[in-house]
């Protein structure tokens, strides 16, 4: 039986860990701040999208420029992310996102109302949830070798 793969490389008898999660929810953050905004239907362009080198792509250094959208697969991978929030409650899943697209712990603090090393604390809970969950699944998939 060949030996299986997460998308990102990593075996799939490895076991997930806060870091390696944590992780996973800001690469998901970035994937979905580069989805393409949303538009009037019916206005279409047909040009493709040319990857350039930094120099040509940003020629004007103070000029504010857009990402370009992600690829299938890093789409493919922010979905896996969003269905792992399921697992915790509404104002977990705010906690963990608001970390997620690197806002301080000071102002997340502010949002939940309470001191910085708090919400710290509890995004650790929420993380070590979803690792937790991540790793009971992998787990019978190991067993059936």
């Amino acid at each position: 039986m060949p030996h299986q793969t997460h998308p990102r490389g990593a075996s799939m008898d490895e076991v997930w860990t806060i870091d390696v999660v944590a992780e996973r929810f800001t690469e998901a953050a970035r994937t979905a701040r580069r989805l393409p905004r949303v538009a009037v239907q019916g206005y279409v362009s047909t040009w493709p999208v040319v990857a350039q080198s930094e120099l040509e792509a940003y020629p004007d250094r103070e000029k504010l420029y857009r990402l370009p959208p992600p690829s299938p697969k890093d789409v493919d991978l922010m979905l896996e992310v969003m269905q792992w929030v399921q697992v915790l409650e509404l104002d977990e899943r705010h906690l963990v996102w608001m970390r997620a697209k690197r806002y301080d712990w000071r102002e997340i603090g502010k949002r939940f109302g309470c001191d910085r090393t708090t919400a710290w604390r509890r995004w650790k809970r929420d993380m070590q949830v979803v690792t937790d969950k991540l790793n009971a699944k992998a787990k019978p998939s190991a067993n059936r070798l």
